[in-house]
């Protein structure tokens, strides 16, 4: 069994100090997932490498349970949480746009307009992934871990137990529902 492994165990057993050494081995890989996740949406929050990947371990404090069994299937929990950060900032921003208690300043009225298209197509590529995860969770699962995450399809076959034929195969139909939903 790997140290990852191990560690996962040692957290579902309630091992306060296995979380943090999962977190001191996993940081390098988990700040490549953060940055692969902002590469696509720098420019619509404020968030950076560093705060992505520590907001996502706030989250996997709060989880009750990090049931899995391989260092694939915790990524593809991560790509899952990143993806939620991002998208609750983005929600945040909204709100605070619409009357939130920020005085806000424009400097020009493309660059506003701008931004708020890229925030609205983050909310709809949200919407339209949890709808494919409504259709078929493998799809969804998929996306987020290539996409948003910038997993291998070899490492994706591994967590999801597929082959990465199956993989590629579930990419291409992702692809073209969310293309159908977003249009």
């Amino acid at each position: 069994m790997s140290e990852t492994a191990t560690l996962l165990k040692r957290i579902n057993l309630g091992d306060a100090s296995a979380r943090d050494a999962l977190y001191a081995r996993l940081y390098p890989e988990l700040r490549r997932l953060a940055r692969a996740r902002l590469a696509r949406s720098e420019t619509i929050t404020l968030l950076d490498t560093t705060s992505l990947v520590h907001e996502s371990y706030l989250r996997f404090l709060n989880a009750r349970e990090l049931d899995f069994d391989d260092r694939g299937r915790f990524f593809a929990y991560a790509a899952t949480v990143m993806r939620s950060v991002v998208v609750d900032e983005v929600r945040k921003r909204h709100a605070d746009r619409r009357g939130g208690e920020a005085v806000h300043v424009e400097l020009s009225d493309e660059v506003a307009d701008s931004v708020a298209r890229d925030e609205d197509q983050v909310l709809r590529v949200h919407e339209a992934l949890e709808e494919l995860a409504a259709l078929d969770a493998r799809l969804a699962q998929v996306v987020e871990m290539r996409y948003f995450a910038g997993i291998t399809e070899k490492d994706i076959a591994t967590a999801l137990g597929v082959t990465e034929r199956t993989v590629r195969r579930d990419w291409d139909k992702a692809r073209t529902l969310l293309y159908a939903a977003l249009n």
